[in-house]
């Protein structure tokens, strides 16, 4: 299956997700970042499907996701993807999340570990605020949902300055997504993240787990992967000379780090 298709959530929602590879091998989720789509990954694909069955799908509020009205809860974006693999038939699976999709993966690790196999949190945190941060930035989408607006500023912290003086062609599919975000879809994730504080309770987590992050970046710094690296027990952190997109930035070396750990445990 290569197309995008869908499930209905239990609250009774719309998600769509896409499948790449041998339905014979095991089954890597991927999660996205907020404000992106399942495409996000595309760079990424081809390597990981030697190995894995890669399942990707658009977060609530994203993509051609459904995107309800008011907040959502990290609770209810955890669900989501026990209620996909549900719907597929897949008891366990890896997880790399990104961004918002590692703190789906922290989540998950906690609430859900029977689901998980080895598990990967790249470029995110335990906990973002101050909450009047984000709930300015929600009122903002309320009031005046300018999302070219809110794209420029996501995309100057996603990518580096070179990046953009190039013209670089990873930029403008990011851009496209970011577009097409709805700003209640957005809103929405925002006060999952405000709402979330998983500082203490990543404690839990009993599976291994691969930390990476970015040395320059700014949406998610340095030392909360550190603190997520030193709270895990057991996990291990790699530091990668980028900012928030390392699978951008530095394709190869991601999907190499990415690969090694998968690899390396499956093999163990």
């Amino acid at each position: 299956m290569n197309d995008t298709t869908f499930i209905t959530t239990g609250d009774g929602y719309r998600l769509a997700y896409r499948v790449d590879g041998d339905e014979n091998k095991p089954v890597l989720v991927l999660s996205n970042s907020i404000a992106t789509t399942l495409q996000m990954w595309d760079g990424q694909i081809a390597a990981l499907t030697q190995h894995f069955r890669v399942l990707r799908y658009d977060a609530r509020g994203h993509g051609k996701s459904d995107a309800p009205e008011g907040g959502y809860s990290m609770d209810r974006l955890g669900r989501d993807v026990i209620e996909l693999l549900d719907a597929l038939g897949i008891e366990r699976a890896h997880f790399l999340g990104l961004s918002l999709g590692g703190l789906i993966g922290q989540w998950l690790g906690i609430h859900a570990p029977d689901r998980i196999g080895l598990l990967i949190l790249s470029n995110t945190s335990a906990h973002l605020g101050p909450v009047e941060e984000f709930d300015a930035r929600i009122a903002a989408l309320q009031t005046s949902p300018d999302m070219a607006a809110v794209a420029q500023a996501f995309l100057a912290n996603w990518f580096p300055a070179h990046m953009f003086e190039a013209k670089h062609p990873a930029i403008e599919p990011f851009r496209d997504m970011l577009l097409s975000t709805p700003p209640k879809g957005l809103a929405g994730c925002y006060a999952a993240v405000r709402d979330n504080d998983m500082r203490r309770t990543i404690a839990l987590i009993n599976r291994p787990t691969l930390v990476i992050a970015g040395t320059d970046d700014t949406v998610t710094l340095p030392s909360h992967g550190e603190h997520i690296a030193a709270t895990v027990p057991g996990a291990r952190l790699v530091m990668l000379p980028s900012v928030h997109f390392p699978n951008i930035e530095h394709p190869d070396t991601y999907v190499r780090t990415v690969l090694d750990f998968l690899l390396e445990k499956e093999a163990a």
